[in-house]
């Protein structure tokens, strides 16, 4: 009987480790996702910028007449 309660008590202290350490990897994915939030937010500027050069690259380069150009034989 007494080997019986010692393997549950050890179950349950496994449990107990488990829960400890997913506890401890839930805190790291919300410390992460913060990180990166703050991080998206400084970067926003600078992507919206960029997305309008190329925009306005993309405008340019269309409203150019397409020509024949150098044809290599």
């Amino acid at each position: 009987m007494a080997w019986g309660a010692v393997s549950v008590a050890l179950g349950f202290a496994g449990l107990a480790v488990l829960a400890a350490c997913s506890f401890r990897v839930y805190l790291g994915v919300r410390r992460l996702s913060r990180e990166l939030e703050r991080t998206r937010r400084r970067l926003e500027p600078q992507h919206r910028a960029l997305r309008d050069e190329l925009h306005d690259l993309q405008e340019t380069r269309a409203a150019q007449e397409p020509d024949d150009g150098v044809r290599s034989s």
